[in-house]
Parts: structure tokens; C-alpha cells; sequence
């Protein structure tokens, strides 16, 4: 059967068709997924053998990082292959100057910010969203940006913010809620929107001359509202293999087992191993909303510096929706961890290991940078998963 770059990629003569089927469960099914081990295992040590080096993938999601870790796959796969972390933690590649952002907007008088669970603990120059809340200022944490808009509805007499963060797959719901903002005319609602956009930020690594991959792991929930088609330009701009992929076992499997494949035959190419999720282009109708409330914009990303049309800003015609417009600040400049290597994690160029602070004086109940805080967090998920593989790290160097 010829490879198609919209088929899930999964078949081969190996491993028989008939194992497949669209239904989630059989992705948990875990003779499968020994199965599908035992033949990447194969096919990683055959080129290992060929190459005389490690095979070289990123995983750009935080969530595949934790997913690998957990599920053993990086552990199981180590002597063939060398997997590194991109910046697809939205909470780590949040700037420290937009942490600090937030500190002061809720230090505000009869201000409400709200936001998710794991911005709490992130430092800034001068604390953390927690410390700040134990201090006094009203910080709730929400799990969706529609439960701050009924706060702002409930509690006119209060300024509430949300700090929007999150790659492609959380803003159309931060745009559903300033849609409701809009129609219910609330003008106590606002959004901070540190929103990020990744393939801005996959282009920007790929010209990194320091940055040698032989593939790239694409996120599968991003990819459910972009669409495949809009991470083509990894194969037809840079000549790198690429594969969306899921979350379980198989999928990991799939998509790196595929990823073997196109580097093997010289045939790089952007291909969908998650097609039960993913389409060609994607939520047409969820990236509509999105454009409705905003635009691409020049921001700042931790370790990366200012990029530009790489980030989500709100419309000039939505300002008063728009914290950033709404509250302007003006901060003492921000001041990174020193010592901390979480800006080069995220480019791949670092692991945890190679950091000072690792397991030491930065751990999760005490992080020193974003890495350690998130639950999708590089260092958070080496801390939890890889430690026992520290040693013979620091030995290799």
C-alpha cells in the first residue's frame, strides 16, 4: 500500500492492517503497543547500525514529553534514540516579563485575575501568583475562561481578568468567551493574552544552525484545529520529516516509527499518524472564532526573545476586552533565574540534566523556572520520571 501523507502511516507488511481500527480503545491495547515497540526497536537498531549514531527527534508538545516519559517509551528507546523537548509547554514559554505582567495586574485594586492551576507556582522577578494570592490580591483559578466571564457577570463591581494562555488549541475557547463578553456588553471582562502560535516558533528553531534534528513530532491536538497541511513547510521549506501524532502508546510508536521510515528512504514529508483526529485542514469553523477576536502578533517567548507574527494579540476593534490596553503598566525590568537553562531546554539544545539547579536547589515544591513548575513542563517530567538516568548523564559528560 503506498504511503499516503493524510493516512495514518500505520501499515505495513510487520504489522498487519488487521490490528488497526479507528476506535480509541485499540490505541491502549497493550499487546499492540508491545508489538509495535519490539518493530521500531527493530527498525531504530537497524539504523543505528547503518549511521553509527543515535536517531534525533523533538517532540514539539509538552504533553508528548510527558507522555513518552510515562509511558516508558524514552526509556525503552534510549540506546537508539535521543529525544528532546521543544518549546511546546505553553506555561514555560511564557516570557518573564508577561509573569511579571501578571503580578502587577493583580496587585491592582478591585481586581479579580483568573487563571489555570499551573500559572500559580511560575516565577516571576518579584513572586509568584500564589504568594501573591496568600498576600491578599484575589487570584481564583478557573478551568475554563467561561467560568471568568460568569464571575465578571456575577460580580460587576470587580474588574476580572483572565490570563489567556496556550498554543492553537486553547484560544477558541478564550474567543468564546470574549464573544460572550461582547454580547452580554460586560465591560468589567478582559483578557491578558499570552497565547502562542507554534509554527512561527518551529520555523524559528529549524534556522538554527546549532539545532540538528533529523525529525520533528508534531502535537496532535494543535494540529485538530490547524490542520496537517499547515505544518507542510517542515518538509517542502526545510527537508525534515515530520509526523502528527497522538497520545498513547501506539500513536508515540506510529508517528516514530514513521519518522524512521522517511529518514531511511530520504523522503521527508509531513505525515498524519493521528487521522482519527486530525484533517488535512483542520477546525475551520473553531480557527474562524479565533479570527473573529484576534490577530497575529510580535511577542516574546522565554529563551527565544521577541518573534514575530508568533503570538495571538486581540483586535484593535476588541480593546476593551484587552487587558494589555485596558491596565497599561509600566515594570521595572525583568530579571530571569540565574543559572537557569529552561530557555534552552525548549530549544532542544539543553536537558535538564545539563542544568545546575536540576534536582537540586530547583524541584518541584521549590522550582526556580517554569520548567519545573507545569505539569507538561520538560524538567517537571525528568524530575518525576527520568531522575534515575541523571547519573549516567553526568558520567557520558
Amino acid at each position: 500500500m503506498p504511503h499516503n501523507p493524510t493516512n495514518p502511516g500505520l501499515l505495513s507488511t510487520s504489522f498487519p492492517p488487521s490490528a488497526w481500527t479507528d476506535s480509541p480503545l485499540s490505541f491502549e491495547d497493550l499487546s499492540l503497543s508491545k508489538a509495535m515497540l519490539a518493530e521500531v526497536k527493530d527498525r531504530l537498531a537497524q539504523w543505528h547500525q547503518r549511521n553509527n549514531r543515535k536517531l534525533t527527534l523533538m517532540e514539539v508538545c509538552g504533553t508528548h514529553t510527558v507522555a513518552l516519559s510515562k509511558s516508558g517509551i524514552r526509556d525503552a528507546l534510549r540506546p537508539w534514540l535521543d529525544l528532546r523537548s521543544g518549546p511546546g509547554c505553553p506555561v514555560c514559554v511564557t516570557d518573564q516579563e508577561d509573569i511579571d505582567r501578571m503580578l502587577a495586574l493583580a496587585a491592582l485594586p478591585d481586581v479579580t485575575v483568573t487563571t489555570f492551576g499551573d500559572m500559580m507556582r511560575v516565577p516571576g522577578t518579584r513572586g509568584n501568583l500564589a504568594r501573591a494570592k496568600a498576600a491578599g490580591a484575589d487570584i481564583r483559578i478557573v478551568y475554563s475562561p467561561l467560568e471568568a466571564v460568569a464571575i465578571a457577570t456575577g460580580e460587576p463591581q470587580r474588574e476580572v481578568i483572565f490570563m489567556g494562555i496556550g498554543f492553537e488549541t486553547t484560544v477558541p475557547t478564550v474567543a468564546s468567551s470574549i464573544q460572550q463578553a461582547v454580547e452580554k456588553g460586560l465591560r468589567n471582562f478582559s483578557v491578558f493574552s499570552v497565547h502562542k502560535l507554534a509554527a512561527p516558533v518551529i520555523r524559528q528553531l529549524l534556522q538554527d544552525p546549532e539545532l540538528s534534528l533529523d525529525g520533528l513530532i508534531l502535537p496532535g491536538h494543535v494540529a485538530a484545529i490547524t490542520g496537517r497541511r499547515h505544518f507542510a513547510f517542515i518538509a517542502e521549506a526545510f527537508s525534515l520529516p515530520a509526523a502528527v501524532t497522538g497520545f498513547a502508546a501506539l500513536d508515540l510508536l506510529a508517528g516514530i516509527r514513521d519518522l524512521v521510515r522517511q529518514v531511511r528512504d530520504q523522503h521527508p514529508q509531513v505525515s498524519n499518524c493521528y487521522s482519527r483526529v486530525v484533517r488535512e485542514d483542520g477546525n475551520a469553523k473553531a480557527w474562524a472564532l479565533v479570527e473573529t477576536f484576534f490577530e497575529p502578533g510580535r511577542v516574546k517567548w522565554r529563551g527565544l526573545n521577541e518573534l514575530p507574527a508568533s503570538g495571538l494579540v486581540l483586535r484593535p476593534e476588541y480593546a476593551a476586552w484587552d487587558a494589555r490596553q485596558r491596565f497599561p503598566l509600566d515594570l521595572p525590568p525583568s530579571q530571569p533565574p540565574m543559572g537557569c537553562l529552561c530557555g534552552e531546554v525548549l530549544k532542544g539544545k539543553a536537558l535538564p540534566f545539563d542544568c545546575r539547579h536540576f534536582a537540586a536547589s530547583c524541584t518541584p515544591v521549590h522550582p526556580v523556572g517554569p520548567c519545573m513548575v507545569s505539569g507538561e513542563g520538560t524538567c517537571a517530567t525528568y524530575y518525576k520520571y527520568e531522575r534515575r538516568e541523571n547519573s549516567a548523564h553526568a558520567l557520558s559528560h
